[in-house]
């Protein structure tokens, strides 16, 4: 078939234009191995090979996966992971989900509501046949995205239009608010720029037209919003990863180190090194009272 020999003209698929980006991810993590808690830069769903792990975020504070179970994080969500035995997961990261059945996900969406206690979902035996038959291709050297992208459906079609719409609904509750594309731009971009300007000009919209989007949805002004996740994030980082002070000034876009010291002292009342020492010594560190 024509469709055939475009894979077969390479024989090296690290040369081929089709090569996958991590969008699924086969993990092994002996006991013990741990995870800081991080941010979440994409929407992801996690999926229970074997073994037992714990998972600590806000939906899942201090929950143990074991297999067969699976969960959702949202973009902009922290989790921290401990592995208890030693154990082997799937990882599925996407913006948007690539849909079979738009009107079935349209109608979870639209009944989409917060559940008293969020509780991690069963595989059936199709979609846990389907997720233990990924490492085999995942491993490869360079697997075929265009063959992931199908897996990728089917993943998402047998979660989708198999499960009961009440249990969809609330697994879905925490992607819900982030369906629209201005709130995925602003998830995704918020950390990497400077000013608001720069922030509206990413999104290729007027800075006028971009501050009124903004307050309209998320009922802060922008600048102020964004200097709040700023404070959120640095002090995350500061106090529980090893990140440099120079990485963590680059990461959320200071021109200096000069400029990130004058920010601490005002937003935390010290210095990075002298705020990162206090929380080493086990010295609460957090924003100066308004």
């Amino acid at each position: 078939m024509p469709g055939d020999s475009f894979c077969i003209q390479y024989t090296n698929c690290e040369g081929c234009p089709r090569a996958t980006e991590n969008i699924l991810i086969h993990r092994n993590l002996p006991k013990g191995e741990h995870i800081p808690k991080d941010k979440c830069t994409q929407n992801c769903m996690l999926f229970m090979i074997k073994g037992e792990l714990l998972i600590n975020s806000e939906e899942y504070p201090g929950n143990i996966l074991r297999e067969k179970q699976f969960i959702l994080q949202a973009i902009g969500s922290k989790i921290e992971i401990l592995a208890l035995t030693d154990v082997e997961y799937v990882v599925y990261w996407f913006n948007e989900l690539p849909l079979l059945c738009e009107d079935r996900y349209k109608e979870v969406m639209e009944q989409a509501e917060v559940p008293l206690t969020y509780t991690p979902m069963v595989m059936s035996e199709r979609l846990f046949h389907l997720i233990t038959s990924m490492p085999e291709f995942l491993n490869e050297e360079s697997p075929c995205s265009k063959y992931i992208e199908l897996k990728c459906k089917e993943l998402v079609f047998l979660i989708t239009n198999f499960y009961p719409l009440p249990q969809l609904s609330a697994f879905f509750y925490p992607i819900s608010t982030y369906t629209e594309s201005f709130h995925y731009f602003v998830m995704q971009n918020y950390g990497t720029v400077k000013n608001v300007e720069e922030f509206a000009h990413l999104g290729g919209y007027t800075t006028t037209t971009f501050r009124r989007l903004f307050k309209n949805l998320y009922g802060v002004p922008v600048y102020e919003w964004i200097l709040e996740k700023k404070r959120e994030g640095i002090l995350e980082d500061l106090q529980h990863t090893k990140m440099r002070i120079t990485e963590i000034c680059n990461r959320y876009g200071f021109d200096s180190l000069s400029h990130f010291a004058h920010f601490c002292k005002d937003s935390f009342g010290d210095t990075p090194r002298a705020l990162r020492k206090k929380a080493a010594c086990g010295e609460k560190i957090g924003k100066i009272a308004d």
